[in-house]
Parts: C-alpha cells; structure tokens; sequence
C-alpha cells in the first residue's frame, strides 16, 4: 500500500494520528523515567550491606 494512499485525507483519522502518537511516544517516556527515578529512590533507602 503506497504511503500516499495511506496519509490521503481519510475523514480526519490520519490527522488524529499526527497528535496521538507523539502524545503515546511522550506518556510512555515518562512512564520509563518514573519507574527508572522509583527505583533510584528506593535503592536509596535501602541501608547497605
């Protein structure tokens, strides 16, 4: 299927597209960095050994 025809003005679905995904792309990336930063807080407070 040729690119074209796919981004071709479909109704406005190919325009939500434009927004959505780098919305989903930056959600998801926060949602990494979070659990990343969790977990560097947790190990944190755990005491040595």
């Amino acid at each position: 299927m040729p690119v074209d025809l796919v981004l071709a003005h479909q109704g406005g679905w190919d325009e939500s597209l434009f927004v959505a995904l780098p919305l989903l792309l930056f959600y998801v990336l926060l949602q990494i960095a979070k659990r990343r930063a969790d977990r560097e807080v947790k190990d944190e407070d755990r005491p040595p050994e």
